[in-house]
């Protein structure tokens, strides 16, 4: 099949949705599908080719609610243009997806959109965008959601949207499975002895990185680092995340308790390693939609502690792989850890080894039967095939969905 994904951002760049995209891009060229992904220009990118599929450059930014900024016309004309047999838009609110909607009926091909949460839905500014959405959703020829149980699918359902199917998030056996990066705790500098909690999320601001310090530093726990797992240090909240490491490791009742935080952008690989390395991964994010690194943090046996945020708590029933934080929710969509609380719960679960190893298990059982990207990619190779009508020309087994 001659596939093309559309996606705001790709690699080089680094977040949840390129990831995803890169995930189900990569695995379906090696199928054998022809597979283009549609997507921004990116610094570091040399060519347009990577790992068997063909990237479509557009000097486009913005959205249908911000605005466009860019040569919007060139990918509009691209996408009128083309001569594929399954398109599919990765989110909505963004323009990749959003300047393909008022085209949709005229571009060729199957359309599936995987709209990945909804994150504007209750922010008034996006109030005229979402009264289109439901007629937008129907033209689709699917609609895919990660979960069973989060706003977008609430919306969808609440205007009478039939075509919808679920496939959820995961993660690599080829990436978890092998063997981790060694000499992680060395370079980094954290003894032997460490317990050693993580957190993985770039540094916007959104991913948690004040609270989880704020709950680490009123736990009363001894020799452990918390490690804070972002890209560039220079980003969002990256100097204040560093800044308060430094001013958190000077003081006193850290040194004699044997506190460490650490804050680094690590390669891939060392991230694939930290998750190995680590005894728990604490994540009180604010938005997400289906976090890929609860997926992760079951690839790698290691058990989490997370807000209730996207379908968080969908996940640990999936999985019994993690615990929620305490959590508020406020009127905008938005969660929050309730930090007393959930210092409690972080200090029962460190001296709870029996029950971290539970959790450990139980995530890695239930990763390996449902949520491996190569499980995930063949439920949306027999999709895309079903869509244009070539059941039998798929090596996939099962349904599409979990």
């Amino acid at each position: 099949m001659k596939i093309l994904h559309t996606v705001a951002e790709y690699h080089p760049a680094v977040g949840g949705m390129q990831e995803v995209v890169r995930q189900i891009s990569e695995r379906l060229a090696a199928l054998g599908h022809e597979v283009t992904v549609a997507t921004s220009r990116a610094r570091g990118r040399e060519s347009g080719r990577l790992n068997g599929v063909a990237i479509a450059e557009f000097a486009v930014k913005g959205s249908a609610v911000s605005g466009y900024r860019g040569d919007a016309a060139s990918y509009t004309d691209f996408l009128l243009g083309s001569e594929f047999d399954v398109v599919t838009n990765f989110a909505a609110q963004q323009w990749a997806t959003d300047l393909m909607l008022p085209i949709i009926e005229r571009v060729r091909g199957k359309k599936v959109l995987v709209p990945t949460g909804f994150s504007g839905l209750y922010s008034p500014r996006y109030a005229r965008y979402f009264a289109q959405m439901p007629g937008y959703l129907k033209q689709y020829d699917m609609n895919v959601f990660l979960s069973e149980e989060y706003r977008d699918i609430d919306f969808a359902r609440s205007h009478g949207v039939a075509n919808t199917v679920l496939i959820p998030n995961g993660a690599g056996e080829d990436e978890f499975l092998a063997e981790p990066a060694a000499g992680l705790r060395q370079k980094l500098g954290i003894p032997a002895a460490h317990r050693l909690i993580i957190n993985v999320g770039s540094h916007t601001g959104l991913k948690g990185h004040a609270e989880a310090m704020a709950i680490f530093d009123a736990a009363r726990l001894t020799d452990t680092t918390l490690l804070l797992i972002g890209n560039s240090y220079w980003n969002g909240c990256g100097k204040i995340c560093g800044c308060k490491s430094l001013f958190l490791n000077r003081r006193r009742q850290w040194r004699q308790s044997g506190k460490r935080l650490i804050v680094s952008a690590l390669t891939r690989s060392e991230t694939v390693a930290a998750y190995r390395e680590a005894d728990l991964f604490l994540f009180p994010s604010r938005i997400e939609c289906s976090p890929i690194v609860l997926f992760e943090c079951m690839a790698s046996r290691t058990p989490f502690l997370t807000t209730e945020v996207g379908n968080a708590a969908e996940i640990i029933r999936w999985s019994c792989g993690g615990m929620l934080l305490p959590t508020e929710v406020s009127r905008d969509g938005y969660s929050k850890a309730r930090v007393p609380e959930s210092v409690a719960l972080l200090e029962r679960v460190c001296a709870d080894d029996p029950l971290r190893r539970e959790m450990a298990d139980a995530g890695f059982a239930a990763w390996r039967q449902r949520f491996t990207w190569e499980k995930i990619t063949r439920q949306y190779e027999r999709l895309y095939a079903e869509l244009v009508g070539q059941r039998g020309k798929t090596v996939s087994e099962g349904a599409c969905s979990v």
